[in-house]
């Protein structure tokens, strides 16, 4: 996208956030459920339409603006200044990556069901890989859902858990073991499937501390669900290799989101430190709050940079495991740190929902686990430089 037209984007997403999503964001307190779930969420996905914002990662064959990770980047940053404003842009997770996906994977066939109404904004869908222990979580390879080759497709069974959007979701892409044992680095298949499917069981919502996102984070089982041969999603035994076209970009979009959000609570933050006194001077006047606004202006600024690094490396067509690992690892405690210090500064207010800095800690936290939690990234970052430094195959 050219500079002049993208940067006009970024300014109507801003404009529209503001006008549309941050009040109801705040009477609801960042509980997309509460707010109305899937009703308004075509309720505002309807609005960015006529606003210009609709999906701005979204192939435009489908309604969207096509940005590339650089471009998008700014855009997402802005819908994230409000909890709903990625769900109302239609570029929340899991949709949102699994947009990418499809369009990077799926046949022709799947994309004309799977990916068209999904980047419509016609149905949802839930990307099911995390298992209960001890199947697949931080360690992928420790897949258990097995799907077994029967006459014209396969027949899947197992359990998920975890599955962010499960409940009301209008398909699955489910990650099983098509060859090999749990531990084996290869051997893994994606299917698509429709969540109504006999077999398919969507079960508790996994109460969890965030609730920005629709359709909980469920429970899934699978009794001898049958898929046909053309739901396999890329290749047998190759979804390991296709899931990584998912997951580096979409915890790079995660990091966007999340770094709005988090500028938020540190705008509001410096507007209450400079509007209260205390101690024979205004708050944002004292020594250590000017220590906090610097160490957020820092956190923010390196994120970006991390996150920009990043990008560029994905837009050239590279994996950029490294890069975004480092970029998650980093973006996940230190905007954490951003809102916690906001908190500090806004005193008791900070802890109440008066504000909207409690509910973006309370949002934040998880991403310290989601998607990875910052310790494997960092044996996997170590584990890469060892390799580097030393030419050893460890």
């Amino acid at each position: 996208m050219v500079g002049g037209e993208q940067h006009r984007l970024v300014e109507r997403t801003r404009s529209f956030i503001r006008d549309h999503v941050l009040a109801i964001d705040d009477e609801f307190d960042g509980d997309l459920t509460a707010a109305g779930g899937d009703v308004l969420r075509v309720e505002l996905q309807t609005k960015a339409r006529e606003a210009g914002v609709f999906g701005p990662q979204i192939p435009a064959e489908y309604g969207g603006h096509g940005l590339n990770m650089c471009d998008r980047a700014p855009v997402f940053e802005e819908a994230g200044f409000s909890l709903f404003g990625p769900t109302a842009l239609h570029a929340a997770a899991p949709d949102e990556g699994n947009i990418h996906l499809l369009d990077a994977a799926a046949s022709a066939s799947q994309r004309e069901r799977f990916l068209a109404p999904l980047a419509r904004g016609e149905v949802r869908s839930a990307f099911a890989m995390t298992e209960p222990a001890p199947g697949a979580g931080s360690d992928p390879t420790l897949l258990r859902t097995r799907a077994e080759q029967v006459a014209g497709g396969w027949r899947v069974s197992g359990r998920k858990t975890f599955i962010t959007g499960a409940d009301g979701a209008g398909f699955l892409i489910v990650m099983a073991r098509t060859s090999g044992d749990p531990g084996a680095p290869g051997g893994a298949t994606m299917f698509l499937t429709p969540t109504d499917a006999p077999g398919i069981e969507v079960g508790r919502h996994i109460p969890t501390m965030d609730r920005s996102m629709l359709g909980g984070h469920c429970e899934v089982s699978f009794e001898d669900v049958f898929v046909a041969d053309d739901a396999v999603l890329g290749g047998v035994d190759e979804g390991f290799r296709y899931a990584q076209l998912r997951l580096g970009p979409a915890r790079m979009t995660h990091v966007m989101r999340w770094l709005g959000a988090a500028r938020r609570a540190h705008e509001v933050a410096i507007a209450s430190a400079a509007g209260r006194e205390a101690f024979g001077a205004r708050l944002s006047d004292l020594g250590m709050v000017h220590q906090m606004i610097a160490d957020n202006e820092i956190d923010l600024a390196a994120t970006r940079a991390l996150l920009m690094d990043a990008c560029r490396e994905l837009d050239a067509g590279g994996h950029a495991s490294k890069a975004t690992s480092i970029a998650k690892t980093f973006a996940g405690e230190a905007l954490y740190r951003v809102a916690d210090r906001a908190t500090q500064m806004c005193g008791g207010l900070g802890v109440s929902a008066s504000l909207p800095v409690a509910k973006i800690l309370r949002e934040l936290r998880p991403f310290r686990i989601y998607d990875g939690p910052s310790e494997v990234h960092r044996w996997s970052i170590a584990r890469r430089a060892i390799r580097e430094v030393s030419g050893s195959s460890r």
